[in-house]
């Protein structure tokens, strides 16, 4: 019956080791990989661990409990059994109090583990991961192991035997037993490996490190031959603190029209990412390689820029983004221009967003530097802007002086920067501005960037989910001002601004409160400077709704009734690893 008992526990164990250590992998890989990272998320979600702590604490107290240990008793009289094993009273009660208590606990871990939560970035199981797992499961083994070492307990006790019946002597006898999965132990172990487990998936981690080092290193190394081997292809780099996903959905497009183009897809802007690529996807007839760069700590544009080495670069923006790991506005910076002092150490172009603050100040220490955008003084020039519900305007003015119109499906003048970018890009590599009229024309929306999508009934959503700066917040509220509709906000708000987050979002709800007719907050506790914010406004706080999450968000938009169209915006949605 025991080691029944056991059994079943430990399958229960097992099951809520396996649900919560995917979780945590899936977290890990959301967070590059980097323990560092990945432990500031655990403290971030403290929380969640609670029912860890909880179970250890149980387990420490179960070890002092042995309600199948001998008591002694002493002889009684004739053939009677000295010192049997048997329950010591109230201690086997206990026993089984914590350990209904374990198993609740770890249903309870299953129940919330559960796979069926749908991630915009599903947990990927590729080989890295796959060489983590196996190391976490050796490590959940050797508690299985233990515990079943720690089983067997052997108890001695002293017996009283009839000697000769005739004689009338009689003697005693030392007798052992062993007595398996009858002590506390082999519970304890199993249910410390479940309590373990979101320490145990970053140290198979740390352990594999080592290893996926050398494996990363001979990939890269892979990849650098591989692009050293065409070296007339022309490899163009692309950072910023936004921006630079939509810019490199432009440039290929504009590349595209004349040159056979290959660029990093979706997401893929990490060293591994670019690696990938370039071994997968790039063919010996590609001519141009648009690289995105992205960063969360200094250097990380450094080295990616030592894998592709690019000839040209786009430095789209630069603001407080990811200011948690970088530490300083001051280290956004020099990462983003990590990329600017390799094109100027290969002797290649870098393009600047002349309209962004930060960008123009540090332009001056490249003389070379090409800059774009809306104000005076840039190179290549926007101007005659015209913004409406069905796309955008405007004129392009080369340095040459030079002028062309443009017209594009995308909304919003911050569009107009990212396109003109791309355009000032292509035309120096002498595509002719009037051949980039109809590829600006065929661009569409990068998707969860300002993308309209139209649900019929008189309700549009502009979804900007994948925006989470202060720069596009402001932008995206001045494209759903130009909607002549009931103009709704669905937001959880904007994350991972360090210590300006509060401030930033609260001055989020205030320019909030200025252009919509109704407001909903995804999340109570994260939103709470937002509603600050739009209540210093003065706005009329009847017509906020705090929501629980983004379902009943939207049926709280679509339960709106209103003569005029409803336009939702979407602005936001915080990663998987919040």
């Amino acid at each position: 019956m025991n080691i029944v008992l056991w059994l079943i526990f430990t399958a229960i164990a097992l099951a809520a080791i396996v649900f919560m250590g995917l979780r945590e992998f899936h977290m890990l890989q959301l967070n590059g990989y980097k323990t560092p990272e990945h432990s500031w998320w655990m403290k971030k979600n403290k929380k969640r661990y609670i029912p860890n702590v909880l179970m250890i604490l149980v387990s420490v107290f179960m070890l002092f409990l042995h309600p199948y240990m001998p008591t002694l008793d002493p002889v009684q009289s004739k053939g009677e059994v000295m010192g049997e094993p048997r329950y010591v009273p109230f201690v086997a009660p206990l026993f089984f109090i914590c350990l209904g208590v374990l198993t609740v606990f770890n249903i309870g871990l299953i129940i919330a583990n559960k796979p069926g939560k749908k991630f915009k970035k599903p947990l990927v199981y590729t080989a890295r991961v796959k060489r983590m797992m196996t190391t976490f499961f050796i490590l959940i083994a050797l508690f299985i192991v233990a515990a079943i070492a720690s089983a067997q307990n052997s108890v001695t006790y002293m017996t009283s035997i009839d000697g000769v019946v005739d004689s009338g002597l009689n003697t005693t006898a030392e007798i052992t037993e062993k007595i398996w999965f009858k002590n506390t132990k082999p519970y304890v172990l199993s249910a410390l490996a479940v309590c373990l487990t979101p320490i145990l998936v970053p140290l198979s981690n740390i352990i594999n490190k080592p290893i996926e080092t050398a494996i990363n290193k001979w990939y890269i190394n892979d990849a650098k031959k591989k692009l050293a081997d065409m070296p007339s292809l022309h490899k163009v780099g692309i950072t910023g603190s936004y921006g630079k996903t939509s810019m490199k959905f432009y440039l290929s497009e504009l590349l595209s029209s004349k040159y056979e183009t290959l660029k990093t897809p979706e997401s893929f802007n990490t060293p591994m990412g670019v690696t990938i690529t370039v071994r997968r996807d790039l063919k010996p007839t590609h001519e141009y390689f648009i690289c995105e760069m992205g960063a969360r700590r200094v250097h990380e544009i450094k080295e990616l820029c030592d894998i592709a080495e690019p000839h040209d670069g786009i430095i789209t923006s630069v603001g407080p983004q990811h200011l948690e790991t970088f530490g300083s506005i001051e280290n956004v910076v020099n990462t983003k221009f990590e990329l600017a002092d390799c094109v100027k150490a290969n002797g290649g172009k870098i393009y600047l967003n002349g309209d962004n603050e930060l960008i123009r100040k540090k332009a001056p220490e490249y003389p070379g530097a090409v800059l774009y955008g809306l104000q005076e003084g840039n190179s290549y020039r926007a101007t005659d802007v015209s913004v409406s519900d069905r796309g955008t305007e405007f004129t392009v003015t080369t340095p040459s002086g030079e002028t062309c119109r443009f017209s594009m499906k995308l909304l919003g003048e911050h569009n107009v920067q990212n396109v003109l970018g791309a355009i000032a890009y292509a035309h120096g590599t002498g595509i002719a501005l009037e051949k980039l009229v109809l590829p600006v024309k065929r661009i569409a929306a990068v998707p969860h960037r300002l993308q309209l999508l139209d649900k019929g009934n008189g309700l549009t959503y502009i979804d900007d989910a994948y925006n989470s700066n202060p720069s596009g917040c402001r932008a995206a509220l001045a494209v759903l001002g130009l909607f002549d509709a009931c103009r709704i906000l669905v937001t959880p708000g904007m994350v991972e601004l360090g210590a300006k987050q509060e401030e930033l979002n609260f001055e989020f709800g205030q320019e909030a409160a200025k252009s919509c007719d109704y407001i909903i907050l995804v999340g109570k506790e994260q939103t709470k400077p937002i509603y600050n914010g739009i209540k210093d406004a003065g706005y009329d706080m009847d017509k906020v709704y705090v929501a629980d999450g983004l379902n009943d968000a939207l049926a709280k938009a679509q339960s709106y009734q209103t003569d005029k169209k409803k336009v939702v915006l979407l602005e936001n949605d915080l990663p998987d690893n919040y």
